[in-house]
């Protein structure tokens, strides 16, 4: 996760070029209800005043991240994941009832694979990029934003060019990898 960035524009083309990956992932039911709602330099005003305002800018510890030229906000439609399970090849799940109806809430499953298909893509193009969430900031940065009530902003993605003498990593990053990720056959 590249956290300072160099305030240089990227071309319409490489940010399509990013993108196109996350429009064409995987999707439960291919329900396709993940949206990318693109915000260039021109357009991040209400962003960065809406999830960090002025006066707590000057205490951020990653200043760098502001210079991102673009921000990808990952939007996901549970209506969309609903609508689409109440359909006849899948309606015997039972899934197409209410939001409440899904044990796991594959929407964000959805999202989640549009966020590494960008992460993995910007790599890819040689950018840097950077996810994070919008935690508390959601009801609010989803008004700023004009974004419909029923869906859920599950985070963004700065991309850019990194500007390796400013970035930091972040302090979770001291922490160990666990070993023991891969089981095969049963937990123990």
């Amino acid at each position: 996760m590249v956290r300072a960035f160099l305030p240089d524009p990227l071309s319409p083309s490489l940010i399509a070029q990013v993108l196109a990956p996350a429009t064409r992932g995987p999707s439960a039911g291919h329900a396709q209800g993940v949206t990318l709602i693109v915000l260039d330099r021109g357009a991040q005003h209400d962003y960065w005043d809406t999830t960090l305002p002025p006066e707590r800018r000057a205490r951020f510890p990653w200043p760098g991240l502001l210079d991102a030229p673009v921000l990808v906000v990952v939007a996901v439609d549970p209506d969309a994941s609903v609508a689409r399970y109440a359909e006849g090849d899948k309606a015997a799940s039972g899934l197409g009832a209410d939001t409440g109806a899904w044990p796991q809430p594959m929407w964000f499953v959805d999202g989640g694979m549009a966020v590494m298909a960008i992460l993995y893509s910007a790599a890819d193009a040689g950018l840097g990029a950077c996810f994070f969430g919008v935690f508390d900031h959601e009801a609010p940065l989803r008004a700023a934003l004009r974004v419909p009530n029923h869906i859920r902003l599950i985070g963004t993605v700065a991309l850019g060019m990194a500007d390796p003498a400013r970035d930091r990593a972040s302090m979770s990053t001291a922490r160990p990898r666990r070993g023991d990720v891969v089981r095969f056959g049963r937990w123990r």
